[in-house]
């Protein structure tokens, strides 16, 4: 199995609109990213986790034809409102597109994509729901995938472990139960917003201090802030075991 990382960013993306600062000014291509969402790709099978603003230059960008499901995290805009493109996927296969989300987060589709659940306006987006839970495994294309709940905030989130990859994205905490499910994976993702403390975000203090917990061989840390700092220096202040993920980064693992 291989991931690719699509987007490493935060919920307004680096650059920031409007921003100067030394991020947001960088020429360096790691400190440019798009909202957060992976790809995940084993013999030909293309699964997406979330779709957000982006996701439209980032299947682009990813020189993506196909693709065979979309997994949600959750409901906040900067992971599935990007939804309406997957009409060329469903165009190209003639097939309605797999969407595996909890029941809060495909309720929440259903309200801010109303058009697409009550009009058969031609060329509307295709789409066919499949509940999800919290420790049940469920398979995709014959890949076995393992919903992991936890919070961000007061949010339920979910994230997902693909046999040796664990990818966790907007929490702040993490049950004991759902660490376990994490633990013995060999890479894990993990969300480090910035240096300060935030209500609904890991910063990297914590981030760092759940990595060590986990003790994955490697830990890649996303949905980075413009405040994190440049790639290239905090990189340098990391543990040898954790990096700055990176838009366009992959890795391959076992399942």
């Amino acid at each position: 199995m291989k991931v690719t990382f699509l987007g490493t960013g935060t919920s307004q993306g680096v650059p920031i609109i409007g921003c100067d600062c030394e991020v947001c000014s960088s020429t360096d291509t790691k400190d440019n990213r798009l909202r957060p969402s992976i790809l995940l790709t084993h013999q030909n099978i293309n699964l997406a986790v979330d779709v957000g603003p982006d996701f439209r230059q980032q299947m682009l960008r990813a020189g993506i034809s196909t693709l065979e499901a979309v997994l949600l995290t959750h409901e906040h805009n900067d992971h599935i409102i990007g939804l309406d493109d997957v009409r060329p996927f469903n165009f190209r296969s003639k097939k309605d597109m797999p969407i595996y989300a909890t029941l809060p987060v495909q309720n929440q589709l259903k309200e801010r994509f109303d058009y697409i659940f009550s009009s058969n306006y031609p060329g509307i987006p295709q789409l066919e729901l499949h509940t999800i839970e919290h420790a049940q495994v469920f398979e995709v294309e014959g890949i076995s995938i393992l919903p992991i709940e936890v919070l961000h905030g007061r949010l339920p989130v979910l994230g997902f472990r693909f046999g040796e990859f664990t990818y966790i994205t907007d929490a702040k905490t993490i049950s004991e139960e759902s660490l376990a499910m994490i633990s013995g994976s060999k890479y894990l993702v993990l969300n480090a917003l910035h240096h300060n403390s935030h209500y609904a975000h890991l910063n990297l203090e914590e981030a760092l201090a759940m990595a060590k917990q986990v003790n994955a061989e490697h830990t890649y840390l996303t949905h980075i802030s413009h405040h994190m700092g440049l790639s290239v220096e905090i990189g340098k202040q990391l543990p040898a075991n954790v990096s700055l993920a990176y838009d366009g980064l992959e890795l391959e693992f076992n399942l």
